[in-house]
């Protein structure tokens, strides 16, 4: 089994709005955070929240359009993207670690993002 599931990926058009969740397998992680990559392109960082503070850090790329969130009761985590671009396209992935810094332990398996023109 996987410990985290992602879903809410999809076709949408520029300008419009996708709200991803990430699901852990019943438990919390120190962060939880998302990834997004393009074949061709390195794996980019999206977003991190740092479950016990709710500090969240963006990638430069998407600051100001995207927001990720988390649901304490229910372990679940979200990124809210607005205002999407054709070059936001690419598979997310969610990620979680049970420390503060260095690389993420945990992986969903990925949800298809596209945004046509």
């Amino acid at each position: 089994q996987v410990p985290l599931a992602e879903s809410g990926g999809g076709l949408v058009q520029a300008g419009g709005s996708l709200r991803l969740s990430c699901a852990a397998s019943g438990r919390t992680f120190s962060r939880m955070g998302w990834f997004r990559q393009t074949p061709g392109k390195e794996r980019e960082f999206v977003a991190v929240i740092y479950w016990s503070t709710g500090r969240a850090d963006y990638g430069d790329s998407v600051k100001g359009r995207f927001t990720i969130s988390r649901d304490n009761v229910e372990s679940h985590m979200y990124l809210q993207m607005n205002s999407l671009k054709p070059e936001d396209t690419a598979v997310y992935y969610c990620a979680a670690d049970d420390d503060l810094v260095g690389v993420y332990a945990y992986w969903g398996q990925g949800t298809q993002v596209t945004v046509s023109s």
